[in-house]
């Protein structure tokens, strides 16, 4: 039965979305598949999930907006058509003042008056909106460990905006992802047969502008803003998990990691009210996050300007959101330990150690506290413009001051607020913090003697 379904062709966007789920479904039940058919349907699921994400969901709306148009216009030709018919622009005027109510009521049964508010048009869409988010979902899902049991999944499914997917695709609290599994085989050529990572950059970029300002003008169609916002979101987390993953060469080499890395800066600073929008900053520091670490294990040069990286920093430091400060922090780490390896880079590393050094004695969370502390030690841990910038900013008087503080808070505000996992981390980043404040005693009496 689920066989014939993913097999069969269907022209609507509802068919689309019905075959899109029981790939997910047949997902879910690929631990009892025999293992000398798994190949053949990971490639069968990854085929389905391709077509769904090659298709442009903006174009679509515009199309269905036409055709609703049309719809209601023929509709509403046809009543008149059917009124002159009855006789209706026959009545006389005396006659029209006796029937009032008749023909009032008459008004009102109208058959665009009885449509339901929502036609198939916007069914049709949101059909096609939400199989392209499930499929975002599902290739997030097979990167990594934990993947949703069949209820989950299935609650996953049948959600709007499946609000569900950050919970689970995110560890409680930290803002990290879960531990990334090595891509079988299977999944590796069927992604890159596909032309999936392709596909699903080109899902990053912003709403279709003419969908977006078509949908605003009718509250009918409005919602789907927001869904066409999600699908953006979930590929941005998507993005994050295959560059998190794959090799360089099959997204294409350094050239296209550094193009990608700029693609996504333009994202982010194209939209000055960025910081407002806290699931798309989240999404988007995530993906630049993996990207910039990815680059930076490879030597491949970065492609953040100082300004860009400070307005990125003022906007996320102060966000609510855990997995926002997170992934800031540790872009200004993966940023900073490669710029103190470069010459001329002195004003940019105390720049960014003064805002880690911020984050981690302000900010309320202990997970982001770790976070920007080990950013600190990436950072100021070797190189000779790192060593002038940490004399000059007074790193080591700031962390001395700040050691018992960390352990306070540790054992104050650790148990019952944090994971045993997240309180190992803290325990660790405590040792080192220990150690790094032992290595810059040392740099600054070199430095000052």
């Amino acid at each position: 039965m689920l066989e014939s379904v993913m097999l069969s062709s269907g022209s609507s966007m509802e068919y689309v979305l019905l075959k899109t789920l029981v790939a997910g479904t047949v997902w879910n039940l690929k631990d009892i598949i025999p293992s000398k058919s798994q190949a053949e349907i990971i490639n069968a699921i990854l085929k389905i999930l391709s077509e769904v994400l090659e298709m442009d969901a903006g174009e679509m709306v515009i199309k269905m907006k036409e055709a609703d148009t049309q719809r209601l216009k023929t509709t509403a030709e046809t009543e008149e058509i059917l009124a002159h018919a009855n006789g209706e622009d026959l009545i006389e005027d005396d006659e029209m003042e006796e029937m009032p109510h008749k023909r009032k009521a008459r008004r009102k049964t109208f058959i665009s008056d009885l449509l339901p508010p929502t036609d198939r048009e916007v069914r049709e869409a949101t059909a096609l909106l939400t199989a392209q988010q499930t499929a975002l979902e599902m290739i997030v899902n097979m990167c990594y460990s934990e993947d949703p049991s069949d209820d989950e999944w299935e609650e996953l499914s049948s959600s709007d905006e499946s609000d569900a997917f950050m919970e689970t695709s995110l560890s409680e609290g930290s803002g990290q992802l879960l531990s990334p599994l090595c891509l079988s085989h299977e999944i590796h050529s069927a992604l890159t047969n596909y032309l999936i990572p392709k596909k699903i950059f080109e899902k990053t970029a912003f709403p279709n502008s003419i969908a977006v300002d078509i949908c605003s003008k009718n509250p009918t169609w409005k919602p789907l803003i927001r869904k066409m916002s999600t699908v953006q979101c979930r590929a941005l987390v998507c993005l994050q998990s295959l560059v998190s993953l794959l090799d360089v060469e099959p997204l294409g080499g350094a050239p296209a990691l550094q193009a990608l890395a700029q693609h996504l800066a333009q994202l982010l600073f194209s939209q000055p009210d960025f910081a407002k929008h806290v699931d798309f900053l989240e999404a988007i520091s995530s993906a630049l996050r993996a990207l910039l670490q990815t680059m930076a294990s490879r030597n491949i040069s970065q492609c953040l300007t100082p300004d860009q990286l400070v307005t990125l920093c003022r906007a996320g430091i102060h966000s609510s959101n855990v997995g926002v400060r997170v992934n800031v922090v540790s872009i200004l780490g993966i940023t900073g330990s490669v710029l103190a390896k470069e010459d001329g880079t002195l004003e940019t590393l105390k720049t960014i150690g003064c805002f880690l050094l911020e984050v981690a004695t302000q900010d309320p969370s202990l997970v982001v506290v770790g976070e920007a502390l080990d950013a600190l030690f990436d950072v100021f841990a070797d190189g000779k413009e790192a060593e002038k910038a940490s004399v000059q900013i007074k790193l080591l008087s700031a962390l001395k001051n700040f050691q018992p503080v960390f352990k306070m808070k540790i054992r104050k505000e650790g148990r019952g607020n944090y994971s045993p996992d997240q309180l190992c981390v803290l325990d660790n980043v405590k040792m080192n913090l220990r150690r790094f404040v032992a290595y810059q005693e040392t740099v600054e009496k070199r430095l000052t003697t």
